[in-house]
């Protein structure tokens, strides 16, 4: 049934909040892991357990969800999610046991891989008017770069006046209205494609070599970068991804179909929201550090410092479709990531006497990197994608996200920590030494968001198709 225009801003409220959701889930567990660690007695390696569980679940088995949506119906796919998401958020928050944390966020974090690529793809086949389209991928833009400040922000107001169990608890009401508004409202979209044949040898290969990759990456700093255990795992990683492009090559209903990444700027997209996706990580993670460190502000305080940045996101994406008609979005990928590079270069000026006041600029200007960032690599992604296809780019798209911010997260941590033993080794005090290496992760952020513009001139290019596919956002 079609719906009416009123009907689809509706149906992207419910989706862009069950986004906002999977985004918020990862810093809002975030600001309470200390508390977790004192009610369970839990050692760093549990808490580290808790966020990587998450993390290698949902990046993983990403890729998969997104083809069960083109295959199996994305509404389907979609409320089935919602409700394995919402059920693992209430056990978890009752959970006495911390050996049980680790698995129970893991099937969290496979829920949500589930959910996420099935939202996107319905927002994409609801909205295909190409100006009402670029408006709703905007929406999505903001609650996508937006989601994780203001998990600090709800994280840290939750934790300080109630307990840290209301973390999960939060999700409770929240999905379980979602999922029933959803039932109810969203169009019942069947799968498009004639084949319900699903490959589950490249399912297996993508999911352990993409979940083998994020654990690497994610423990290569504490293993040693160039141990034989970490190493191993890389080595490993590559072959199993090997074998998946291969095995893609040769089946006859592929998981991912290779000439996929001859569609429009799906490659291309994906080039710029790696590096892109990395910088907003260093950023968001050192300076969290900074403001609870050296600033010494509390849970609640360190949420409502990055309140400018949740703010201005969402600003900046309203008004993106507007940049992006009279400019083109290949242009503003190009100069967008100088924004972000402006802002981690004003980080690395401060000091261990610093203020709020000296973070505050580049708080604000990061904002419109990330904000024009996102919505512009969202549209050059999904343009031109065909309908059937809608779920694994939608897939494409956040596994990118998560392997982008995994690898930037890794990468940069090594270098702050060796940037930190050279201050050490030259005299510095210990406070010293760790701003010197918040600011060796800055500019690495600096050379990512470079690398993402330089991806964005060389291989961005419009895409036009027909009216009758809507498809194309018909911009410049």
């Amino acid at each position: 049934m079609e719906h009416s225009s009123k009907q689809r801003w509706y149906d992207l409220a419910i989706l862009a909040i069950a986004q906002f959701m999977i985004v918020l889930d990862v810093s809002i567990v975030n600001v309470a892991l200390p508390s977790m660690q004192a009610d369970l007695g839990l050692s760093i390696s549990d808490l580290q357990g808790i966020v990587t569980a998450y993390t290698l679940a949902f990046g993983g088995f990403l890729l998969l969800g997104g083809r069960a949506a083109d295959l199996y119906g994305r509404k389907r796919m979609f409320l089935t999610g919602i409700a394995c998401f919402t059920v693992m958020s209430l056990v978890i928050g009752i959970a006495d046991n911390a050996a049980l944390l680790v698995p129970l966020r893991a099937l969290q974090g496979l829920a949500a891989a589930f959910m996420s690529p099935a939202a996107l793809s319905l927002v994409l086949s609801i909205f295909t008017d190409s100006k009402e389209r670029s408006k709703a991928l905007s929406v999505w833009g903001a609650v996508s770069a937006g989601g994780a400040t203001a998990g600090l922000l709800i994280g840290g107001v939750l934790t300080q006046y109630l307990n840290w169990r209301w973390n999960f608890f939060v999700n409770v009401p929240v999905g379980l209205g979602v999922f029933l508004v959803a039932w109810q409202m969203l169009p019942a979209h069947t799968a498009e494609e004639s084949s319900k044949t699903l490959d589950l040898p490249g399912a297996i290969l993508a999911t352990s070599g993409m979940m083998l990759l994020v654990y690497s990456l994610s423990h290569g700093n504490t293993w040693g970068w160039l141990t034989f255990t970490t190493l191993g795992y890389l080595f490993l990683s590559v072959v199993l991804l090997l074998a998946f492009i291969y095995n893609e090559s040769v089946v006859a209903h592929p998981l991912m179909p290779l000439s996929f990444f001859r569609i429009g700027n799906v490659a291309a997209a994906l080039g710029v929201q790696l590096p892109v996706t990395a910088s907003m990580f260093a950023m968001f993670f050192f300076l969290s550090i900074y403001v609870q460190s050296v600033l010494h502000y509390s849970p609640l305080e360190t949420g409502f410092a990055f309140l400018p940045v949740t703010l201005m996101i969402g600003v900046i994406a309203t008004q993106a479709p507007r940049a992006i008609r009279a400019f083109g979005y290949r242009k503003i990928l190009v100069v967008a990531p100088f924004f972000l590079a402006t802002g981690l270069i004003l980080f690395t000026y401060t000091t261990i006497d610093s203020t709020y006041l000296h973070i505050l600029p580049g708080l604000l200007i990061m904002p419109i990197g990330l904000g024009l960032s996102f919505v512009s690599i969202t549209i050059a992604a999904t343009s031109g994608v065909p309908g059937r296809e809608s779920g694994l780019a939608s897939g494409l798209l956040t596994t990118a996200q998560q392997i982008g911010g995994s690898l930037g997260l890794a990468i940069f941590s090594g270098i702050a920590a060796a940037a930190t033993s050279t201050s050490l080794r030259e005299g510095n005090p210990i406070g010293v030494a760790q701003i010197d290496g918040f600011h060796g992760a800055y500019y690495a952020g600096v050379i990512c968001a470079m690398i993402g513009a330089t991806v964005a001139y060389a291989f961005i290019r419009t895409v036009r198709t027909s009216p009758e596919s809507a498809e194309s956002v018909a911009l410049h």
